[in-house]
């Protein structure tokens, strides 16, 4: 089931990022970031209601505090999803994203942060990583 929920969240960032760089077209990149924020927000009091409605006021009892930015760090990465999109355009965009996606999350696993277990270091995923990037070099070529 993981993977069908990983597949799909690939698939709708790509859709996501195509449609928000369209709407930046045709209005300005923070409209556009502050409207994607926006109506997610609103998707998530909607969801709020119908699962399990928990106390909003546990957020403030999340430690370490720094957890708290990942609005913060969304609407960073709309803006550059759309930015990269609309430069390279949504298929070497996307690869570039999930490459470095892929890169930065191993050393996270890597080396503990962010409240993660530390893996030990792996050949075969950093072997996969530079084929990953290799494939990236390959695709801008062609």
């Amino acid at each position: 089931m993981g993977i069908i929920i990983a597949l799909l969240s690939g698939a709708l960032m790509s859709v996501q990022g195509v449609m928000n760089t369209e709407v930046t077209k045709q209005s300005s990149i923070w409209t556009a970031a502050g409207w994607v924020q926006l109506t997610a927000f609103f998707v998530c009091v909607v969801m709020w209601f119908f699962q399990g409605r928990q106390p909003i006021s546990a957020l403030w009892q999340v430690e370490p505090r720094y957890m708290l930015i990942g609005g913060v760090l969304g609407a960073l990465i709309t803006y550059t999803v759309i930015r990269s999109m609309d430069s390279l355009g949504p298929a070497q965009a996307a690869l570039i994203i999930v490459v470095s996606q892929i890169v930065v999350a191993y050393g996270i696993e890597l080396f503990g942060l962010l409240g993660t277990e530390k893996a030990g270091f792996q050949w075969q995923k950093a072997i996969g990583a530079l084929i990953a990037v290799a494939g990236i070099i390959l695709f801008k070529r062609s």
